[in-house]
């Protein structure tokens, strides 16, 4: 029997073959919208489904650059099959389109990045699906939440920006039993530190915009999951057209060749990072998976193999010593998203969660003091440093 790869060499391995017409060792970005049949009998065959291979970018498995990056993310998941998007919001969509329909309910974790909810609270229901958010942190909560039209439990653990972590294995079982599925939204964590497929979800997906990308230079998406529910999920994505680049694909494909090398990074600097504010008396709180203080330190820990790089925290004197901090900092950059090199600072009340209702910001834990901080590469010394100094100024 030939061995399992280790993470790392899948990393840098995973879907990759020497191209068959040049033998160009990297993958090659294939910039085409469509593709020659060699006689018209393959072409029915393959719209037909009955073929494997290519016929037009849009329609999966869309270009030979964008089928090396969802099998590469498979392998690094533990799935079955990948699809690539433009988007993580466009990932989410067309998973939403697959699983549910007029009448459908879903459960969803009730802290979720800002568009995530606007899609769930504005657009669902208006298809006729109804939607519930709850802290999925509590199972008593979920398991409350139930409805005979239940179909689907979305989970993003850990949480945006909270940091709130939800026990995926529980949460998976309990979907199951109800006849839903369960999706979790990796993004955070990515497939390095938690694997939720081999958690017991159905579904796995991520914005690939973050982590697997890696250098804040592209957008796109990618959902991982069983070969019948990908099967239905193309269909969504040959009908809507969200799909990623070719380019944008090969950029994620090179990301990820060093994604285990920058995630023990960010996860080490995060470390350093949190303790040095949660002993710092300007800060109330922080929020780190990490730290022994978490709320649900136990549930990481059983679940991941690592913390990553996001964190958040609270600083004394509300919105404006916030203000004061975000405004001070030199190294840190103040900027939305996430998973970078360099470390990012950013403010959820005002910035990546402004579109949801202040009292349910509120309600959930994304106080107005609420501060965000991706932790990049750099080192940690310097991070600390440039942080030091602007908490002075608060």
């Amino acid at each position: 029997m030939e061995r399992e790869l280790k993470f790392a060499t899948k990393c840098v391995h995973a879907g990759e073959k020497p191209d068959p017409v040049f033998g160009a060792h990297t993958t090659p970005i294939f910039q085409t919208s469509t593709f020659i049949f060699e006689n018209v009998e393959q072409g029915a065959a393959r719209f037909a489904g009955e073929e494997a291979g290519y016929v037009y970018a849009r329609i999966p498995p869309n270009t030979p650059t964008h089928a090396v990056l969802a099998e590469k993310v498979a392998a690094l998941e533990g799935g079955e099959v990948g699809q690539t998007f433009a988007s993580g919001m466009a990932a989410i969509t067309a998973v939403v389109l697959t699983t549910l329909k007029q009448g459908d309910h879903l459960i969803s974790t009730d802290v979720v990045y800002g568009c995530t909810y606007s899609l769930f609270s504005e657009v669902l229901p208006g298809l006729g699906i109804d939607v519930s958010f709850v802290d999925t942190s509590d199972i008593a909560n979920v398991r409350a939440a139930f409805k005979p039209e239940t179909k689907m439990v979305f989970l993003e653990t850990p949480a945006n920006p909270t940091i709130t972590v939800c026990d995926i294995r529980e949460i998976a079982g309990l979907a199951r039993a109800r006849g839903a599925i369960c999706v979790a939204d990796n993004t955070f964590a990515t497939p390095y530190f938690q694997k939720p497929l081999l958690l017991g979800a159905d579904v796995s997906l991520s914005s690939c915009t973050k982590y697997i990308g890696g250098h804040a230079d592209l957008l796109g998406g990618v959902v991982v999951g069983s070969r019948d529910f990908m099967k239905s999920l193309a269909k969504v994505v040959g009908y809507t057209g969200g799909i990623m680049g070719p380019h944008e694909a090969w950029l994620c494909i090179r990301g990820l060749k060093t994604l285990h090398i920058r995630m023990e990074r960010h996860a080490e600097n995060a470390m350093k990072v949190a303790s040095f504010l949660e002993s710092h008396p300007a800060v109330v709180w922080v929020r780190y998976p990490g730290l022994s203080s978490h709320p649900q330190h136990e549930v990481a820990k059983k679940q991941m193999s690592g913390y990553g790089g996001m964190l958040s925290f609270e600083i004394r004197g509300g919105v404006e010593a916030g203000r004061r901090l975000m405004d001070s900092v030199r190294l840190c950059s103040l900027a939305v998203s996430l998973g970078a090199t360099d470390t990012l600072i950013q403010h959820p009340a005002s910035m990546t969660h402004a579109c949801i209702p202040s009292q349910i910001r509120n309600k959930v834990g994304i106080k107005d003091g609420l501060v965000r901080l991706s932790v990049g590469i750099e080192d940690p010394e310097d991070i600390i440093g440039d942080l030091e100094q602007a908490l002075s100024k608060t």
